[in-house]
């Protein structure tokens, strides 16, 4: 069962398989703009999420689908 949104994120790793790093991205990104996230786990959240970029963008997410939130486009673009 896929879960797309979660608060437990410490089963995520490193090397995922491709869907598993678009429900990374998804969860990350959920708890951060989640205003009552501590910044210490959005500190933490933050490279997790971006260690999700390049398999995404291979797979062309983001030729499909648009970030909204304007902070969480700024930072992707700033990876970008």
């Amino acid at each position: 069962m896929i879960r797309l949104v979660t608060t437990d994120l410490t089963e995520f790793s490193e090397g995922q398989e491709a869907g598993d790093a678009l429900v990374t991205f998804v969860a990350c990104a959920h708890a951060m703009l989640d205003p009552t996230t501590p910044e210490e786990q959005v500190r933490r959240l933050e490279p997790r999420l971006l260690a999700q970029l390049p398999t995404l963008k291979a797979l062309g997410v983001f030729d499909l689908f648009e970030v909204r939130d304007p902070a969480l486009a700024a930072l992707l673009a700033d990876e970008g």
